[in-house]
């Protein structure tokens, strides 16, 4: 019987913790040209020549102290969790497969499945709950490199952004409820940070992203493809769920690289200027991420938690990702068949 084919691709993970396979990984990543977006020389000179040989030793020691001894890397152990689950829901009729951007299993691997299985059609969803060209963009632009070569191409269809699905809202709203919100001092919402230029890349009036003021507060026509006004879309929905007022949450953005100015307010500026305000316990939802993982077990955990300890502060709460919640999978189920919440 034939079958409809499902394709779930998330950001990828090293092989392995060690610094091999970190540089390995890095290198593929960063020479992207959606990621790393100036010209091919510089990127080639920047990530192979200084970026890849020497963050790689470090990076390969923050991502041990995160992996487990059976399980591994915990994006790529959540991942594998979500796949099974949504195939066991879905059943016979659907044939799901995982992919990763960068390294295993790779995307091409999954579509050549697809392939071989004589699916009538494939449907695309990166992971990413916000859209951005560096991420989503990015996997389908893999996508349509590798599937343009075949012969016989089946309908395809991508899921541009799910940043305001109701099932996946409830299910970080509720995964904050454990922690009962009311009892911290004040709540992160910090995502994932990408470089201003790669916002005013994506406003195709050129007349909107970063000069008009609070542009990415409300979600708008003009911006409703804006990586930053899905950001604050997702976060006011999630603090909606949880009846947080205004004044007791915040909207950040972690992981820079490099000099450039990216997306802001930085997350560790706002973390220490909670803790200069006297503030002793912060929870953190990373809402841009469905699956733990390095951005969300270290550098919020860890880094942030150190940072803020050492201003002054007691204690941050990180807000478990999505990972295996069942409503997740209800909300991947939802995207799949069109089923409503």
């Amino acid at each position: 019987m034939s079958k409809k084919g499902v394709l779930l691709v998330n950001l990828g993970t090293p092989d392995s913790p060690e610094t091999r396979d970190v540089r390995k990984y890095l290198d593929e990543f960063l020479m992207d040209p959606r990621v790393i977006d100036i010209n091919p020389v510089s990127r080639a000179l920047l990530v192979k020549g200084i970026i890849a040989p020497f963050r790689s030793p470090k990076s390969a020691k923050l991502y041990k102290a995160i992996w487990h001894d059976k399980t591994g890397s915990p994006l790529l152990y959540y991942s594998q969790l979500q796949h099974k689950l949504l195939q066991d829901r879905l059943g016979y009729e659907y044939m799901v497969e995982l992919a990763m951007r960068y390294q295993s299993p790779s995307i091409e691997s999954a579509l050549n499945r697809m392939k071989a299985a004589l699916v009538d059609s494939i449907q695309v969803i990166a992971l990413f709950p916000q859209y951005a060209s560096a991420s989503t963009g990015s996997v389908y632009d893999k996508v349509m490199e590798l599937i343009r070569k075949w012969q016989t191409i089946p309908s395809i269809s991508f899921i541009n952004s799910f940043h305001d699905n109701e099932l996946m809202i409830e299910t970080f709203a509720n995964n904050g409820k454990k922690y009962k919100p009311e009892t911290y001092d004040h709540i992160l919402f910090s995502f994932h940070g990408l470089p201003q230029r790669q916002l005013i890349k994506c406003d195709h009036t050129g007349k909107y992203c970063l000069k008009v003021e609070g542009c990415c507060n409300t979600l708008n026509d003009t911006n409703k493809f804006c990586y930053s006004a899905q950001s604050y879309d997702t976060a006011r929905l999630i603090a909606e769920k949880l009846n947080l007022p205004k004044d007791k949450y915040s909207i950040c953005f972690q992981s820079r690289l490099g000099k450039d100015p990216w997306v802001q307010p930085y997350t560790s500026e706002v973390v220490a200027k909670l803790a200069a305000e006297g503030k002793k316990r912060l929870l953190v939802f990373c809402p841009a991420f469905v699956a733990d993982c390095l951005e969300t077990v270290y550098e919020v955990t860890v880094e942030y938690g150190d940072e803020f300890k050492a201003l002054g502060g007691e204690h941050v709460q990180l807000v478990e990702s999505l990972n295996d919640s069942a409503t997740w999978i209800d909300a991947l189920e939802q995207m799949v068949i069109g089923k409503k919440s």
